[in-house]
């Protein structure tokens, strides 16, 4: 949009129209692009975003916003979520792995943050079921006594899903749930779909601690489906860059570790 163009926009409910007009036509857009295209800053893209997400008129994403009915291209499939933020997960992985005692019954989510819990535990004494086949796979080594959730796999995103892995949760108990997110904001954590969100609800029930493994491109963010408040997070481990961006979350965080 030229200069000309932003200066006719005189009130934030114009904008707002002309955003959600934009974002319809497009599909799906990243928060740069919004920020360009109307000359705003991020915190006030945001508060647009926002005020949009609660009218129904779009859905934030991880890094952006789409159209209502654009779910299905929203999130990233698998191999293109192991190659973001790399370095952050594996520290994140390696420092919720410290927090692990030998003996402990595990259940660790579909991810590729707790891909690198899986890969930093791999070998010891502990009993893991996991919601995911990659998570699975890179936890079976050693003394590691790995599960596998029975019931649907996403094609592209290899997490367990459906009535049949919910039901057999309700069953069991663990002594740690780690569970990832595909988007965190002060409201609670939220995922791109129905059937991941059911699984890990079902999760934090059977789970003495449940401890969120999230790096800071999570934070500000929300996902179609909502699967619980802060409230239920035990510990949340991130990285050093989320620590200037918690401050709205901290009276409902339990606790929080920084690496």
């Amino acid at each position: 949009m030229g200069d000309e163009a932003r200066q006719q926009i005189r009130f934030p409910q114009e904008r707002h129209h002309r955003m959600a007009e934009l974002i319809a036509a497009r599909g799906q857009m990243t928060i740069g692009e919004l920020i360009e295209h109307f000359g705003v800053s991020g915190p006030t893209a945001r508060r647009d975003l926002e005020v949009l997400s609660r009218a129904g008129l779009a859905t934030r994403t991880h890094g952006g916003v789409m159209a209502p009915g654009q779910n299905g291209l929203a999130e990233p499939l698998f191999m293109e979520k192991l190659r973001v933020h790399q370095a952050l997960k594996t520290r994140i992985g390696a420092a919720a792995a410290l927090g692990v005692e030998d003996g402990q019954r595990l259940l660790l989510d579909s991810g590729t943050t707790t891909l690198a819990l899986a890969q930093a535990i791999a070998g010891r004494d502990v009993s893991i079921v996991a919601m995911d086949l990659k998570v699975a796979e890179a936890a079976a080594s050693g003394r590691t006594q790995v599960s596998v959730l029975g019931g649907e796999v996403r094609n592209g995103f290899y997490s367990i899903v459906g009535s049949s892995a919910r039901e057999q949760l309700k069953a069991l108990s663990f002594d740690i749930f780690f569970m990832a997110a595909d988007a965190v904001d002060p409201d609670g954590i939220s995922n791109s779909t129905p059937e991941e969100a059911e699984v890990k609800r079902s999760g934090v029930a059977g789970a003495k601690r449940t401890v969120l493994l999230a790096d800071h491109s999570k934070l500000d963010r929300r996902a179609p489906t909502p699967v619980c408040g802060l409230d239920r997070i035990d510990l949340l481990v991130t990285d050093r860059k989320a620590a200037s961006r918690l401050d709205p979350y901290r009276p409902r965080l339990r606790a929080v570790e920084f690496h």
